[in-house]
């Protein structure tokens, strides 16, 4: 049994790639908007933390609450409001 040439080998390594990423595209763009929204969140929370403590009001600048925000927006901020209240 003789071995596939090199570019035949690579040929088909690189068509096993394209068949993945086509398979895996929308997890992939779910992903990355999800890291996207979530680095927005983050955002969000940071410069709320500059004057929440003005309305009385403060939340944790870490990870867990900017994907609650990255993955429910507004009404996750809302949410994040909510429970710290009444956790308080």
């Amino acid at each position: 049994m003789t071995a596939l040439p090199d570019y035949v080998a690579w040929g088909l390594a690189g068509l096993l790639l394209c068949a993945a990423l086509l398979l895996l595209r929308w997890p992939l763009v779910q992903l990355v908007r999800l890291i996207l929204r979530s680095s927005v969140g983050l955002a969000v929370l940071a410069v709320f933390s500059q004057f929440g403590h003005l309305l009385g009001v403060s939340l944790g600048v870490n990870l867990v609450n900017a994907l609650v925000l990255g993955l429910l927006g507004v009404p996750g901020f809302g949410l994040l409001l909510m429970v710290q209240w009444v956790l308080r």
